[in-house]
């Protein structure tokens, strides 16, 4: 007898990075027949310079019974666009209608040859070409293909990626594969799927806008919190207006640019800058007790909650607590668009389907830290272009959040993305992330506090755009631009103590590294000292406190005092003279001696007139 081919569904899914099409094959055919033909897949990828991928799939039904043969084969593909598409046997051409639909393409097959008889081998291909599979974003190329839902459905299945050499080397590969021609099997597919990006960094260019109001009737001081370095990221500010009074750090490494602002007074702040993303973060020691401040309880994070404890004994690692939250929670797109709608970790166990970003990293922190994990959490913008894929759920300005966790052995704060690890069908966000994650303020100390960028609004002004991040082909280094000055008077009188302020103004776009700072003297001591300073954020400053061993009170000298800091210097003259030589000395005894003369002449007066 003659049936079409429907057979139960097999799903092929292809995620992509930037599009996050769907690209999935379904054959369906009655039950009776599905244990009725064996499926191998051969799948090649071809990239083009241009980032076009010529795709070819390579079909082998097996027939198992002598009872049916399969004369037609219908697919689903789910890219928003293809072309070129061609079917093909051994016959010849295969007669194959198209049909579009909002989910993307249906495609019908009337197969040329029937697989007849008992371990008959019906072999046919498909190709088209897809602009869905490589994406190339600012200076980075990125090439995605999600795992198969159902790998038992397939015999076989084995997917090849070919790039052009001018991609370079992947510096991603996941899942990790020895086989220099990026070759894949159902295995590796079903876990996490294909990632790879070819590059080594990644640029963006940002613009910040920050709402400040003061409503009270008296002056406040208040903060913003700037894009700041991390392990993963250099940050420039190129421009702030109005500038800050002073901008510092904080004790997870944040930016806050200082403000006063006068009764009533509106300021609206805008930022311009840039970032450079690396895939390796860099080295950072920390100490004991940050170690220790990094795995205590807050309100969203109840690492103390005995089911949460529970939990943290079982999965122990940062990878089993990783896997968990992904399987566990489940994005709800509706409770996304409620950003006062903060569950916590317990919240998040307790309502599993109604979760964000928010509670997937909160229930990763809570069971880290529950489980002696360093943790904390990163705020800030996450490229991309599908949002049921890669949703971005802070809704002011669509930001997103993800947790990160400190390496003991690495001595490196880790990114992990559990939200998107769970949206995209198991993409592996866990052993490495991507140059996406841009971090706009880091939560390690307050659960709820700084705010990021685009946080900053009145209810008012929730429509507003504040955020605007785009790709960058620019280089981002920038030269330093350093101001030192200090409170050393010219004159100085000997035998006082010498004591004196050092203001050093970063009003360069870039984080001022640690660098010793140095005081010479040709005449007073000690000749020579070195301090310490700690890094200066774009647009902050330090006052360093310095002193100089007073002289004897007889000293009469000139001395040359010379400040020298990242390869800039000043120097200072100052004179030290003895008290009845300064100028004020001089003056002071000058006004001393006329009023003795003045209280003599009116002491005589008085006691001429007691004697009249």
């Amino acid at each position: 007898m003659t049936i079409s081919l429907l057979q139960k569904k097999h799903t092929f899914i292809i995620l992509f990075t930037l599009f996050f099409s769907l690209f999935f094959f379904l054959f369906s055919f009655p039950a009776f027949a599905s244990s009725n033909f064996t499926t191998d897949y051969k799948v090649n990828y071809l990239v083009n310079e241009n980032g076009t991928t010529h795709s070819t799939l390579s079909i082998v039904l097996t027939n198992t019974t002598a009872k049916v043969y399969a004369s037609s084969y219908q697919m689903q593909l789910g890219f928003d666009q293809i072309s070129n598409i061609k079917a093909s046997d051994e016959l010849g051409p295969i007669n194959t209608t198209i049909n579009k639909t909002p989910e993307g393409y249906n495609l019908s097959l009337a197969l040329n040859k029937k697989a007849i008889g008992l371990g008959t081998k019906l072999p046919f291909k498909l190709e088209f070409d897809t602009e869905s599979v490589a994406k190339n974003s600012g200076s980075v190329w990125e090439i995605n293909i999600p795992g198969i839902a159902n790998p038992a459905n397939f015999s076989s299945f084995v997917v090849t990626v070919k790039a052009p050499n001018s991609f370079g080397s992947p510096s991603i590969i996941k899942p990790v594969t020895t086989n220099k021609d990026l070759t894949f099997d159902k295995e590796q597919l079903g876990k996490s799927g294909i990632s790879i990006s070819y590059g080594s960094r990644q640029n963006y260019d940002f613009n910040l806008i920050y709402h400040l109001r003061n409503t009270n009737l008296y002056p406040v001081k208040t903060e913003i919190a700037l894009p700041p370095d991390t392990n993963y990221q250099k940050s420039f500010i190129n421009q702030i207006s109005p500038r800050p009074n002073n901008v510092i750090i904080d004790s997870d490494g944040n930016w806050l640019a200082q403000y006063n602002l006068s009764p009533m007074q509106k300021e609206d702040i805008k930022v311009v800058g840039s970032v450079e993303l690396n895939l390796i973060p860099k080295s950072e020691a920390i100490t004991k007790a940050e170690l220790k401040e990094f795995t205590t309880q807050t309100k969203y994070w109840q690492s103390n909650n005995p089911k949460i404890q529970k939990l943290a004994n079982e999965l122990k690692t940062p990878s089993a607590i990783y896997d968990y939250v992904v399987k566990t929670l489940k994005y709800n797109f509706k409770t996304s668009t409620d950003s006062n709608n903060r569950l916590g970790a317990i919240g998040a166990l307790d309502n599993p389907n109604s979760v964000v970003c928010r509670e997937f990293t909160d229930l990763f922190i809570a069971l880290a830290r529950s489980a002696g994990i360093p943790t904390r959490e990163v705020d800030g913008f996450a490229y991309t272009a599908n949002t049921k894929q890669r949703p971005l759920s802070l809704v002011q300005d669509v930001l997103h959040a993800w947790p990160e966790y400190y390496d003991l052995q690495k001595k490196t704060w880790v990114m992990v993305d559990p939200t998107w690890g769970s949206t995209t069908g198991g993409v592996d966000y866990f052993s490495a992330l991507d140059f996406d994650h841009i971090a706009f303020i880091v939560k390690g100390k307050d659960d709820n506090y700084p705010i990021p960028a685009g946080g900053y609004k009145s209810r008012d002004e929730k429509s507003l755009k504040d955020v605007e991040v785009k790709f960058s082909n620019t280089n981002s280094k920038k030269n330093q631009d350093i101001q030192i000055s200090t409170s050393l008077p010219p004159q100085l009188t000997a035998g006082s103590p010498i004591n004196f302020d050092i203001k050093i103004v970063n009003n360069g776009p870039a984080l001022l590294p640690k660098k010793p700072l140095y005081i010479e003297s040709t005449q007073l001591t000690p000749i020579k000292q070195a301090f310490e300073i700690p890094v200066i954020p774009p647009y902050g400053y330090l006052i360093i406190k310095g002193s100089l061993d007073k002289t004897s009170i007889l000293t009469k000298k000139e001395s040359v005092v010379k400040i020298l800091y990242s390869e800039k210097s000043i120097t200072t003259k100052t004179r030290i003279t003895p008290f009845f030589l300064n100028i004020y000395g001089i003056g002071g005894v000058v006004i001393g001696i006329f009023t003795l003369i003045i209280l003599i002449i009116a002491g005589k007066s008085g006691r001429l007139r007691l004697h009249r």
